[in-house]
């Protein structure tokens, strides 16, 4: 991989120091590539990170650093792994203050930039998210100059060149994300997730094969909004389209809201100088008293698995970490409060071999991400589940009937002597 040799991090790390970087698409790769080629040579210094979605940790377990995590997924899995599942369970909102106040600590912040028209500023190009705060509480800030990347200015996507002591110019592969194929159960799942979906609502999906296949499944849509902490080539899709006009949103019209641009160079060319695509910090894309403000405003998530009385697991298998507590909780939650709106966990009702349910009795020990109490709708491939309000036998039987038939049988008989036992 190609690296960064003009910038020596012997010359600015302190022993104890925590070095962080933008998660996926933010990644200065050149940077990183050149701190983990450096890695034998400096004092002990632990890596602060969030989704990783690059391959700079593929030696992680050689390279001497600890680890601190934000999130489990990508190649993030692996540090999670390696440090013993050092991983803070944080919802998106709360990471900004967490950062601002320590309990997260940055010394070191790594960022990429872009230049504008203004020499006294930089673009972040594709990534807001909690950047800022990075920048605010660290002691060093090395930019790497990368003209790839989009010029976007609205929101929170300038950067006074200020703020930055040191910089290079990049030299390390694009992060770019491509969308996955959806499989066949997805499409299935995204089939009912869309036909909840009202023209002219607001909507929020992440990455991954079931985003996907939602995007695919609301062409017919019109006049959606978007929203959401990061956006891929599969929005773009409906943005073009015409599907997303964003003119009914309540707040931010005209205009579609992201923490980050997680896409392909077809996303980072649609919103070079694109006014229509605005980059917004966590704090405004992940606050609950944004959400409350929009028209009509969809959540779609997903999860692990899901238990009968409607908790999910979005972080945990076979206690692994390969997920987050993420802003799922602030998605959930910001749904519920803006006027008709609701939140979707969509999800297959089977893991991808088939062997076993999503739809469990219980969590056992895996973790709590989203609480009953928050969930709204669940979908299957198998259909509709509405718990809002339901007791609890009200709840696992709306879940049977949504879970893989050929494991109903074992969750009714499962839940049968669970309810005896309490």
């Amino acid at each position: 991989m190609p690296y960064s040799s003009s910038f020596d991090f012997k010359q600015v790390l302190l022993p104890g120091d925590h070095i962080a970087w933008p998660q996926g698409v933010g990644e200065p790769t050149g940077l990183t590539a050149a701190l983990m080629k450096q890695s034998s040579d400096l004092p002990n210094t632990t890596l602060v990170l969030g989704m990783v979605t690059t391959s700079t940790l593929a030696e992680a377990e050689s390279s001497g650093f600890e680890f601190l995590c934000l999130n489990g997924a990508a190649g993030t899995r692996k540090a999670a792994a390696l440090s013993n599942n050092r991983v803070i369970p944080a919802h998106v909102s709360a990471i900004p203050k967490l950062i601002l106040t320590r309990r997260i600590p940055v010394d070191v912040a790594l960022i990429r930039v872009r230049s504008t028209l203004d020499p006294g500023m930089y673009s972040l190009g594709v990534m807001a998210d909690y950047v800022h705060e990075l920048v605010h509480m660290a002691r060093i800030v090395v930019a790497e100059i990368d003209e790839r990347m989009p010029e976007t200015t609205g929101g929170d996507a300038l950067l006074s060149k200020s703020c930055i002591d040191h910089f290079v110019t990049a030299d390390g592969d694009e992060p770019l994300i491509f969308d996955p194929d959806p499989s066949t159960d997805e499409m299935a799942v995204a089939e009912h997730v869309a036909k909840l979906i009202p023209d002219r609502a607001t909507v929020q999906f992440g990455v991954g094969g079931m985003p996907v296949a939602v995007c695919q499944a609301l062409r017919g849509h019109k006049d959606l909004g978007l929203h959401s902490g990061v956006i891929a080539d599969s929005a773009i899709d409906l943005i073009e389209s015409g599907v997303i006009t964003n003119r009914f949103k309540g707040i931010d019209e005209g205009v579609t809201v992201t923490g980050g641009l997680f896409g392909s160079r077809r996303t980072i060319e649609f919103a070079d100088a694109n006014s229509s695509i605005m980059l917004r910090r966590a704090s405004y894309t992940h606050a609950t008293k944004t959400m409350a403000q929009l028209n009509c405003y969809h959540t779609i998530n997903s999860a692990v698995e899901i238990d009968l009385s409607g908790q999910l697991n979005s972080e945990v298998v076979g206690g692994r970490y390969i997920g987050a507590v993420g802003g799922q909780v602030d998605f959930v939650r910001g749904a519920r409060l803006s006027e008709n709106g609701c939140s979707i966990i969509a999800m297959t009702s089977t893991t991808p071999n088939g062997k076993h349910s999503k739809v469990v009795v219980d969590l056992g020990s895996s973790p709590v991400t989203t609480p009953r109490s928050d969930i709204d709708v669940v979908v299957t491939e198998y259909g509709v589940a509405r718990l809002w309000g339901l007791d609890l036998p009200g709840r696992a039987r709306a879940l049977i009937n949504v879970a893989h038939p050929e494991f109903r049988d074992q969750l009714r008989e499962d839940f049968q002597k669970q309810s005896i036992r309490a």
